[in-house]
């Protein structure tokens, strides 16, 4: 799955781009301030970054430059209601992908998008290249999951398999988990990692919730996959009682 970065300091822009972004198919992480993407960028990668201009503690265009600086084939979109021609071009200058400027239509934004993904080598969707191996997937002959096509189903049958319907949101708990199997993941490190480590889009109740639902979803009375520890977090038990 491509890992879209949203550098956005306005709230109501922001939820709305990781909404739309996630039910797209891709994996949207969010940062208002600078020092946030940086630290982002220093912990993982991203297919894309969705960058302002006007930041609280920045400007984009520094940022951008920063960015390249460590690494000139990350592509990046400008998204800002900064419009002037100086800026625009100094956008393409810093090595942009794109320069699009706010207000903007949302199925416009995703084709946009679309062609940077493509030209810096990625298909250009949001499921991106298919690796090797079974980095994009996981199962242990009830539960299969498929990162890639965000699909789902359980059931020790292929052919009556049970689709599962699972959020974006969900998908990404369940990468982090599979990913790190047999490790405690604390709260907060899940909080961090999938949404906003202030705490701006989902608090600790939300995440209890979230992570009860799939567990709904993914486990019966013979497969238990999530387990919790108490005061720290969750650990992936891959089926283990």
């Amino acid at each position: 799955m491509e890992r879209i970065l949203v550098v956005e300091d306005d709230l109501a822009l922001s939820a709305g781009l990781l909404f739309e972004l996630d039910s797209a198919g891709y994996v949207s992480v969010p940062a208002y301030t600078c020092a946030k993407a940086r630290a982002l960028l220093a912990d993982g990668s991203f297919s894309l970054i969705l960058l302002d201009v006007n930041l609280p503690d920045g400007n984009g265009f520094d940022l951008c430059r920063e960015i390249k600086a460590q690494n000139a084939a990350q592509p990046v979109i400008f998204l800002t209601a900064n419009d002037l021609e100086e800026d625009v071009l100094n956008g393409f200058d810093l090595g942009a992908e794109d320069y699009v400027t706010k207000p903007f239509r949302m199925q416009i934004l995703l084709k946009r998008m679309e062609v940077a993904l493509r030209r810096s080598g990625s298909k250009g969707g949001p499921n991106g290249p298919e690796e090797a191996g079974s980095a994009d997937r996981w199962s242990d002959g009830f539960l299969s999951l498929d990162f890639s096509s965000l699909t789902a189903s359980r059931g020790s049958d292929p052919r009556s398999a049970e689709k599962l319907s699972i959020t974006p949101n969900e998908y990404k708990l369940l990468r982090v988990l599979t990913e790190n199997a047999g490790n405690i993941l604390t709260r907060q490190l899940l909080l961090e990692r999938l949404w906003d480590s202030g705490g701006n889009f989902v608090d600790d109740h939300t995440l209890t919730v979230t992570m009860n639902r799939l567990r709904a979803k993914i486990e019966d009375e013979n497969h238990a996959y999530i387990r919790t520890v108490r005061g720290m977090g969750y650990i992936w038990t891959g089926g283990r009682k």
